[in-house]
């Protein structure tokens, strides 16, 4: 059936087919063509045995971890069929786990035929190169997993842009050539003539690869701040207008897409993956009393986000700084939800969020364990529990929202003449009214508002 036959569906529908018939097939792995000949570490994600170092925390810290990593495999598009833990007080640095895990997790990639290995943290290139001598196959941390993943959702122009620059970022540390055929020094004859100290084609490959992605990052950096402007544009004509921004952030997963259809009727993509939406999207929305203010939904967040991510997503992520007002959701069915809290609080600490004003909201009630959420309560006193699919708290949120949002400061009392129905109508949008009535020489208004709108009304305004 067309989309031109099917005139109700919606966005975020039409989004989800599209994904789904754009799945990866077995046996076929995509490839970066920008920068060739250069070992780009492309993932091929099908059958992976996963493997992490517990080095704090309890063992149910790390099992979650280590199930996180396999939702992220899983959306990824793989399929997990093993997964190791270690307990180690910190990291080896030579090949991450021990000499005598890697030989376990050797074995395990022979009796799974597993094509890939997934490691729970951030590799440095020496790790990822000496564990995949080992054992056989191709070695992925978890910064890589979360790059490709973010490579996959992206839609808009500008996620694509920061997506692209944060893997540059990253593949920029991890560039080599293609073995020791091509020597980084060689002199005389080897050195095309150049003679003693000369330098071999090995380093003017890798110094040539480095220069080109240098140059595709200036350039990704200059595109991102062109749609910045226009991003910063929008923003600031709600800010003349003072229309008050309520963001809705979170850990990946939460809910974050479904809360804000429930509350706008958005039609945004909804799945039941990670990283399922990455694009910003802002809907208008009004309070009982008739105040105008705007809902964004944001990136998700994650444990151990990559800072590289931070970094490229900062423009979307300062969506949360400037909010007047911050939905914090929280998936009250996870096994961690106060870890989800602590990671996506480590995050607005980096974007200098953390004097936002917060509301958690503690989302799948219909799913969660009563006393987890009760628990939950108790730690947060300013938090609401909702079930984003069937309406729960839905009500009780909204008035959160109202109570929350910055309130006009400037008390006014005027009548203002029926020929200023422009005016009136300012009242309405953006005011909080407390009397409205109609009189012999206009609208008598009692409300407060914000100081241009209140030199506006000065004119107006009532004798006492």
């Amino acid at each position: 059936m067309s989309d031109e036959t099917r005139p109700d569906l919606q966005q975020g529908e039409m989004d989800l087919q599209d994904r789904s018939s754009l799945r990866r097939v077995a046996g076929l792995s995509t490839e970066l063509e920008d920068i060739s000949e250069v070992e780009y570490r492309q993932l091929r994600l099908e059958r992976v045995v996963l493997v992490g170092v517990w080095t704090e925390g309890t063992v149910e810290d790390a099992e979650n971890s280590l199930t996180e990593l396999k939702a992220l495999a899983e959306t990824a598009g793989s399929e997990v069929l093993d997964a190791l833990i270690q307990r180690r007080p910190k990291p080896d640095p030579a090949t991450y786990i021990g000499s005598g895990k890697v030989e376990e997790l050797r074995e395990a990639v022979r009796a799974t035929g597993a094509d890939t290995v997934i490691c729970d943290g951030e590799l440095a290139p020496s790790q990822l190169r000496n564990l995949e001598d080992r054992v056989k196959v191709k070695v992925v941390d978890r910064v890589a997993l979360i790059l490709d993943i973010f490579a996959q959702h992206a839609k808009s122009a500008e996620g694509k842009a920061q997506v692209e620059l944060a893997q540059l970022q990253y593949q920029t540390q991890r560039l080599r050539g293609w073995g020791g055929n091509l020597s980084r020094q060689a002199g005389g004859q080897a050195a095309g003539g150049e003679g003693i100290g000369g330098r071999g084609p090995g380093e003017t490959k890798l110094e040539t690869d480095r220069r080109r992605i240098q140059a595709k990052m200036a350039k990704l950096r200059r595109e991102l701040k062109e749609l910045r402007g226009t991003r910063e544009t929008k923003k600031a004509e709600r800010r003349r207008n003072k229309i008050p921004s309520v963001a809705i952030a979170g850990y990946t997963n939460a809910g974050k897409s479904s809360l804000l259809n429930r509350l706008t009727g958005a039609g945004v993509l909804v799945e039941d993956a990670l990283f399922a939406t990455l694009d910003p999207t802002t809907r208008r929305a009004e309070t009982s009393d008739g105040r105008v203010y705007t809902l964004s939904d944001t990136v998700g967040f994650v444990r151990h986000l990559p800072h590289q991510l931070v970094e490229a997503f900062r423009s979307t992520l300062e969506e949360v700084a400037d909010a007047d007002l911050v939905l914090h959701v929280v998936d009250g069915s996870h096994p961690d939800p106060e870890g989800q809290i602590a990671a996506v609080r480590e995050v607005f600490a980096q974007i200098e969020a953390v004097r936002v004003p917060e509301v958690i909201v503690i989302n799948k009630a219909d799913q969660a364990d009563p006393l987890v959420l009760k628990a939950l309560l108790a730690r947060e006193p300013h938090a609401v529990v909702v079930s984003a699919r069937t309406g729960e708290g839905i009500d009780e949120l909204l008035n959160a929202i109202e109570a929350d949002l910055p309130v006009p400061e400037v008390l006014v009392d005027a009548v203002v003449p029926y020929s200023r129905g422009d005016l009136v109508n300012q009242l309405h949008l953006h005011a909080e009214i407390e009397q409205l009535e109609h009189v012999a020489d206009g609208t008598h208004v009692v409300a407060r508002v914000h100081p241009e709108l209140a030199a506006e009304l000065e004119q107006f305004a009532r004798a006492h």
